[in-house]
This record gives structure tokens, sequence and C-alpha cells, in this order.
């Protein structure tokens, strides 16, 4: 790394010159981050300070002093992350295990980054769930088997949500069955069950998106990622439970054998489901990865998607929604949120939202045709459960509104952020 500013703390408020409450000052040799007298306010300052710093052009800094926590640390990490580039960060203290502890938070996230914001013609189903087998093996290379089915062996066994998506593109859809079994015992029960939406582009199908709505498109499969970096990072934290990672990747486009409105599928539990609109297509591949999960016994299921626009309306872009029949558990994943400074907020889903999506032709719609047109985060979450065993039970679903963002702000270069990983990889931790 070449030659590294200086950057440190202090309650101390800056010299006049700087302007009334300045952020940011500097002796000439370092740079200092003022932290306010509330000390509930200092991880959103920090990031918001290496956000500043990473936007003047400086790629190379060292964290000197005291007062550098991990939390500090980590978020003038996701602060001074950068969408294209090197952002270098040496870490403060001597401390090798917290060296260690940072680094293993870093490269999940950096993976997780690099795929989100990867182009499209890198990132598609084969390459993504290659790579998120990689990254499980990373941190786990004896405890981990898998099995990826693409193409039409996903009729073959009876995924039919994945391979509908996909079918129209020239490249296979694929769901990959991932196990990490640290037990050694092949009969050893699953503790956890992981699903993510990997729709690595999604054009809206015949319910075609506009230009500026589909530039951003390649994020659609931040589920995927998000459950993966979250199993990388847990299993990196000492994690010992047998989790399987159930990712279901296609790329929704149009062409002569796209899936049309007015089709019909019909699920491997029976399910019969008439497609209302095309650009749902994320609720579409979930259901087989969720009842992929359910057939493995586990009796904590997460899945993780960027669902629908209706959550980024209610949450806005610092927040995931959170969805749950099992309220119970919705309330202990927000406490874990919270304890890794990640911001989740649950949003209402009961029974009744299952039959909000009514069919004229099949037990239910994709979606709804109801005026304004833009699919319920309720409405979706609701859909979902119609493929999770024991009633929602143990179920969670996360609509990640605030894995991307599409342009950068005071917190937040463009593209992926990686929030979502956190929480996640502490409930499998904690539970």
């Amino acid at each position: 790394m070449s030659h590294a500013l200086t950057i440190k703390l202090t309650t101390q408020a800056a010299d006049e010159k700087w302007g009334d409450n300045a952020l940011l000052s500097s002796d000439g040799e370092a740079m200092f981050i003022h932290l306010p007298q509330a000390a509930d306010m200092h991880l959103e300052v920090v990031q918001r300070a290496a956000r500043r710093l990473q936007t003047q052009g400086i790629k190379n800094v060292a964290l000197a002093d005291d007062g550098w926590s991990l939390d500090l640390q980590w978020a003038f990490a996701k602060g001074f992350s950068v969408s294209k580039g090197d952002a270098n960060i040496a870490w403060a203290g001597t401390s090798q295990t917290d060296i260690a502890k940072l680094d293993a938070k870093k490269a999940s996230r950096d993976w997780a980054l690099a795929m989100i914001n990867g182009a499209p013609e890198q990132i598609y189903p084969e390459s993504l769930v290659n790579s998120a087998i990689a990254e499980i093996k990373r941190v786990a290379p004896k405890d981990v088997s898998y099995e990826i089915i693409a193409g039409d062996e996903l009729l073959t066994k009876g995924w039919m949500g994945v391979h509908t998506v996909g079918r129209a593109s020239t490249r296979a859809p694929a769901m990959l069955v991932l196990d990490y079994n640290p037990t050694g015992n092949e009969s050893a029960p699953v503790d956890a069950a992981l699903v993510g939406k990997g729709i690595t582009f999604d054009s809206g199908g015949y319910s075609l998106k506009s230009g500026p709505g589909m530039v951003s498109m390649k994020c659609d499969m931040g589920g995927s990622a998000t459950v993966t970096a979250a199993l990388s990072l847990a299993i990196s934290q000492g994690l010992k439970k047998r989790v399987k990672l159930i990712l279901c990747c296609a790329e929704n486009l149009v062409n002569g054998a796209a899936y049309k409105l007015g089709d019909i599928i019909t699920y491997k539990n029976g399910t019969t489901v008439e497609i209302l609109n095309t650009d749902a297509e994320g609720r579409l591949v979930l259901a087989d990865g969720l009842m992929a999960a359910g057939e493995t016994g586990a009796p904590l299921i997460i899945d993780a998607a960027t669902l629908t626009g209706a959550a980024l309306t209610a949450v806005g872009t610092q927040y995931n929604a959170v969805f749950a029949l099992d309220n119970e558990l919705a309330q202990r994943a927000i406490v874990h949120g919270n304890s890794v400074n990640e911001m989740n907020w649950q949003l209402p889903l009961a029974p009744f939202h299952m039959f909000e999506c009514p069919s004229h032709y099949a037990d239910t719609a994709n979606t709804t045709l109801a005026k304004g047109g833009v699919p319920g985060a309720s409405n979706a979450a609701g859909f979902l459960a119609r493929f999770v065993p024991n009633e929602g039970k143990g179920w969670l679903h996360f609509d990640i509104a605030a894995c991307f963002q599409d342009s950068g702000n005071a917190k937040w270069s463009a593209g992926a952020t990686g929030v979502g990983i956190e929480t996640i990889a502490q409930i499998l931790l904690e539970e």
C-alpha cells in the first residue's frame, strides 16, 4: 500500500477555521474525525466521515491511536468502500484476533459486493452458483458438499418456478443446494436453511421494465449474495451447525420461449399460480427454494430477496424489511440486527395475505391487478408463505431494500452495501 493518510478520533470540537460542527479537520499530518457527545451517534458519524474522505479521492488510510473499537473501525470500512477502484485500510490496534475478525468481515462482504456490483455479462446463474461454492469452500474447505440442478433437469426435479423464469435465456437457470456440515455426520439434523433470490438480471420479462428501472437490475441477485456471505461470515466466526444454502438463479429475459401473462405454473406441492406480471418473478423462484428448504427439516428457514419496490417505499434504503408469521422470531431477528448495527423493520404479514392475489384460473396469482400496479410487500410475503412448512413457524423473510444504492449518498457509495449480511450471520450464530 502506498503512503496512507492517518485517521484519528477525537471528542474535541474542531478549530473554528474548519467551520461550525466540523466533521473532519487536519493538523497537517493526520485527519481527525470529531465525535459528538452522544455516543449513540458515533458509528453514524464515523461512517459519514469515511464516505466524505472516499469522495475526495483518498484511497489509502491507516486508523491510528486509541479509541478505535471494532465497531467503529467497521463503520469506517463501510463508509470507505467503493464501487470501483481500490480502498485500502490499515486497521488500528495490534491484536491479531481483532484484525482477523475485521478481515473476515471484510472478505465476506467484499465477495457479496463484487457479485452484486458485477456486470450481468459476468454474473449469470452458473457463474454465481460456482462463485458461491468457492466462497463457502474458502472458509470451510472440508465441510462442504453440493448439488447443482440446471436447465431442463429443474423440470425433472420438479423445480418449476426457477425453470419457468429462466427458460428464455441462453444461459440456463440453476438451483444450488449446498450443504455445510461441520459435524462430519451425514445423518446430523439440519439446523438452518438459507434461501436466496438469484435473478442475475431482470428485464421484467414481457412486463418489461423501463430503461431507468432496468439499469440497476444486476442487483436482483442480492438475496443470493447476502445469504451466501452471511453463511461465509458465520463460519469464519465459528459456526458449527449444519446449514443448507439454496440459491435460485435465473435471468428474467424475453424471447419466444419466455413465460407469458396468463400462464399457469403447477408447483411441486400442487399449488397452481397464474402469472399476472412477469416482473413479479422473484417470488416464483423463491417458492422452489422454500419448498427445498422445508424438505431439509430445518427448524429455521431464512430467505432474502430484493423482492418488492413496495418494501423500498415503506422503509427506504437504510432499513431492510422483515416479515414473519412467527412474530417472536421476527423480533429476535431485529434484536440480532441491532447488535451488529444493521437496521431492520418488521412489516405486516398475517395468514390472510396468502389470499390477497386471487385468480379465476389457479389457486393464486403471482400478484394483483389492483389499481396502482405495484405488488405489495406483504402480499408478496403472503405468496411465499404458501410454500413454507409448519404454518410459518421458524421462517423469516427479508425484503432487502437496503442492499443496494442506485447512487451514492452521505453514507454509502453507489451500488451494493452489504446490509443484511451481518444480521443473518448473527441469527445463525445465536439461534
